[in-house]
Parts: structure tokens; C-alpha cells; sequence
């Protein structure tokens, strides 16, 4: 997107149909500060930014490479590691110590991060019941956040997830990196100059092997695992391998299936390139458990349908957790299709389009490098403290994220649902059933906050 169009969205999701969203009830939409760009002489120029790294098993990995892989170029550094599991977080520091020679502070507890004023920043690769949480505490600690998908667990923290950051001037970054594709930014750009036509309908594909995850039951506790903290604001259930350390993804409780896997890199580009920026009025899901019977509670196979009656656009989305076709080749990534031709996306860098009614080759491009592209831009808007220039800023971190989620509910309880993408919320026919989840019980401390 070019930058007025990005500062088109951002004032619109900021202060239109997302700020409506937050009913009176919970903010008055106008009492949203718009974030201030400081001065040159304020911002500290050649003060590094001090990042700390919340999640290490999986993800952070990741953050904890792309960080160092940026720090002398951009001025950053990695300054702590922290997770709720002792052994893997002394196990990254040995790696960083070993990999970068560099000796770094940990700290199982990360509100001891937050209190923590050397460090400025944090990147969150933590379950997704943490994410909201997580980030909104991290702004009211005066800490910049770049969070992994899904930015939310629930519909209800996205609303809270935008007030937090505007209300502290916190740059918070959405971890879908394919909004930092060279290849994919240049994708959009096409659907907005018409080169497939009028596009009406997009498709998001998940097709990932997912094998039979069996049923560990109950087990001893790991010594080194602080399991309170690891369930925060969900429920304390025995401890089970089930959850710890990957397959929490396939509980309610903690994940949100493939689709608020996986699939958020989709449900976000679904958005982007449809040109639509707010949540659907129709929704319908249905799948199951066809393949494994494993302890997982989300649906091996699903498939959503996301309806915009005034825009006449559909949003279409599958999820295959075995062995499958491809679709033009793509297994992970979109399909969007206009009147003049279609445009297939593979993964987070590549594009293919194909025109007309022969399907004649159009403009195509593949180039890596989005993720460290993604970590530079959210260095660049912390830097300038400027919202605007942010490639995944909050606010398509809630709309993405609370796609998923419209689907999950449709799914969960069986039923066809209209929603109201003003006041986000359900009507008509299971309203009450439907609007019941659109957040969760909170196990304190772990609350998520009413006043931000």
C-alpha cells in the first residue's frame, strides 16, 4: 500500500469503523488520544532500543535471530529471554551465549521484565491466550510490543488491545510479516489498480499435516515449569503433555485451531487484498474431526464463509489438516478472484496471476526477506514513534485475528450468525449463545482489564 493509503486505513480502523466498534459502554470512542510523534531532538536518535524476548520454545527462535540479525544496522539490542519453563530458558541463553558470544539476562516471571525500565521494548511469541494480556500490560509499562499471531485470543481483547495502545503512545506490531513482502505489497498493489478486474472474492488455504496427537492424560508437573504462570488467565487443569509445549493450539482453552494458527497470515491478507476494513455481516462454519481420535478439540477439517452483502464480497476460507491437492499449486496462502482474471499468493513471498478467460500468465514475483523486513519496520515506527508507517499495525492485528475467531464461534455452535461489524456484536437468531463468546473468564490475577 502506498503511504497515504496506509494512513487512510490507519485513521479509518483508529477512529472509524474499529474505535465505533468499542461501544460507549467501554470507551467513548472519542477519548481515543491520537498518538504523538515526537520531535528529533526528542527521540533519542542514537539510543539503542533494548528488546526483550517473551517465549523461547518455538517462535521466539525467530525473534531472537531476526533481533540480532538487525541489532547493529538498526541500533537494538537483545537484553533478556523469558519464559515460564526454567529449563528451555536457560538452554537459550547457553545458545545465545554459544551462537552470538553474548551473555543475557533471563527471567522466568515476565512482569519483572515489565518492571524492568532499561528495557524498552518486547516481542511476544507466547500461547495466544497471553497475547492480549501481554501486550496491553506491556503498554501500560511504556514498552513497544511486536506480538505473534493471533493478536488475540478472544474478539473482546482486540478492541482493549487498540485502547491500550493509543492511550499509551505504544507502537504495537502485528506478527504477520507478509504485510512486509516486497512481493505481496507489490500483489496488493495490483488488486488496487484493477489488474484482475473488480475483486469480489478472496480464499484463504491452510493445508498443513497435522498428525494424530494421541492423549498423554495426566502427568507430573516438569521441576523447572512455572505451569501457573504458563496458564494465566485460562483455567488451572492438571498438568498434561497434551498442552505442553505445542498442542495447547488444538484446546480452546489456549489456541484457536488452524484457523487462529496458521491461518491468520491468510484471514489478514484475505482482508488486505479484498479491500475491506471491517469484520463480515454473515458468517458460517462447519467441519469436524474426521481423521484422529486424539485429544484435540478443534476441527481437523473446516471450512468458513465470511459474507459482505453492501460490498458484495466474500471471504472464503479452508483448513486441511492432512493429505490434500493443491490449488495452483498453493497449499498455504490465498486466492483472490476478480472479474478480469484471478491472483493465486504461495506462502509469504510469492505470486502468480492469471487473466482472462484463457487464464494467459500475468505479472508474477517471489522474494524473501519479509520477516526481518517486518522487525525493521516495527524498529523504524518505534524509532519515529509514529503509528502510520507501521506495515502490521494493532488494528489489523484485531480485524485478522477476529475473522478467525467469527469462524471458530459460527463452527462451535453450529449455526449460521449475523454480526454487526460496528458495535461487534452478534444479532438476530443465537445472538445471545454467540455474544456469550466473544471473551472469557479471566483466572486472576490474570484479568484482563476493564479500564485500560
Amino acid at each position: 500500500m502506498k503511504t497515504n493509503s496506509r494512513r487512510d486505513f490507519i485513521r479509518k480502523a483508529s477512529m472509524g469503523a474499529v474505535a465505533a466498534a468499542i461501544t460507549p459502554s467501554v470507551l467513548d470512542a472519542k477519548t481515543i488520544p491520537a498518538p504523538e510523534i515526537l520531535s528529533d531532538s526528542a527521540k533519542g536518535a542514537n539510543d539503542r532500543i533494548r528488546i526483550a524476548v517473551l517465549g523461547v520454545n518455538g517462535r521466539g527462535q525467530n525473534h531472537i535471530e531476526e533481533i540480532m540479525k538487525i541489532a547493529g544496522d538498526y541500533k537494538v539490542e537483545l537484553v533478556a529471554l523469558c519464559d515460564p519453563d526454567m529449563d528451555i530458558l536457560q538452554k537459550r541463553v547457553a545458545e545465545v551465549r554459544d551462537k552470538y558470544d553474548k551473555k543475557i539476562a533471563f527471567e522466568q516471571d515476565f512482569r519483572k521484565i515489565y518492571d524492568n525500565k532499561d528495557i524498552d521494548a518486547v516481542t511476544l511469541a507466547t500461547p495466544n491466550h497471553w497475547h492480549a494480556l501481554q501486550t496491553i500490560w506491556a503498554c501500560q509499562a511504556g514498552k513497544d510490543v511486536y506480538v505473534e499471531k493471533p493478536a488475540t485470543h478472544n474478539i473482546y481483547e482486540g478492541r482493549k488491545m487498540i485502547e491500550a495502545a493509543y492511550k499509551y503512545n505504544r507502537i504495537v506490531q502485528h506478527g504477520v510479516q507478509l504485510r512486509s513482502s516486497v512481493a505481496i505489497r507489490e500483489a496488493v498493489e495490483h488488486l488496487r489498480n484493477g489488474l484482475i478486474g473488480r475483486v469480489y472474492m478472496s480464499r484463504g488455504l491452510v493445508y498443513r499435516w497435522r498428525p494424530d496427537i494421541g492423549n498423554k492424560g495426566i502427568s507430573k508437573k516438569p521441576a523447572g515449569l512455572d505451569y501457573d504462570l504458563w496458564c494465566g488467565p485460562a483455567p488451572m487443569v492438571p498438568f498434561t503433555k497434551n498442552l505442553v509445549h505445542y498442542n495447547w493450539h488444538w484446546h480452546w482453552n489456549y489456541g484457536n485451531g488452524d484457523v487462529g494458527n496458521q491461518g491468520i497470515h491468510e484471514t489478514d491478507l484475505c482482508m488486505w487484498g479484498l479491500g475491506v476494513d471491517h469484520l463480515p455481516e454473515e458468517i458460517t462454519s462447519m467441519g469436524g474431526k474426521f481423521l484422529w481420535d486424539d485429544c484435540k478439540e478443534v476441527p481437523e477439517i473446516q471450512t468458513s464463509v465470511y459474507h459482505y452483502p453492501k460490498e458484495k464480497k466474500m471471504i472464503q476460507f479452508e483448513v486441511r489438516n492432512w493429505c490434500t491437492n493443491l490449488e495452483d499449486g498453493a497449499g498455504v496462502g490465498n486466492i483472490f478472484y476478480g472479474d478480469k482474471g484471478y491472483m493465486v499468493i504461495k506462502g509469504y513471498d510469492t505470486y502468480e496471476t492469471y487473466l482472462g478467460e484463457k487464464r494467459e500468465k500475468g505479472p508474477s514475483r517471489s522474494e524473501g526477506g519479509e520477516l526481518t523486513r517486518h522487525f525493521q519496520n516495527w524498529v523504524d515506527a518505534m524509532r519515529a514513534r509514529d503509528m502510520s508507517i507501521q506495515n502490521g499495525p494493532v488494528q489489523t492485528g484485531h480485524l485478522s485475528s477476529a475473522l478467525a475467531h467469527l469462524g471458530n464461534i459460527s463452527f462451535r455452535l453450529g449455526k449460521q450468525l449475523r454480526f454487526d461489524p460496528v458495535a461487534e456484536r452478534f444479532i438476530g437468531d443465537a445472538e445471545n449463545e454467540a455474544n456469550a463468546m466473544l471473551s472469557r473468564d479471566y483466572r486472576a490475577p490474570y484479568v484482563l482489564p476493564e479500564i485500560i
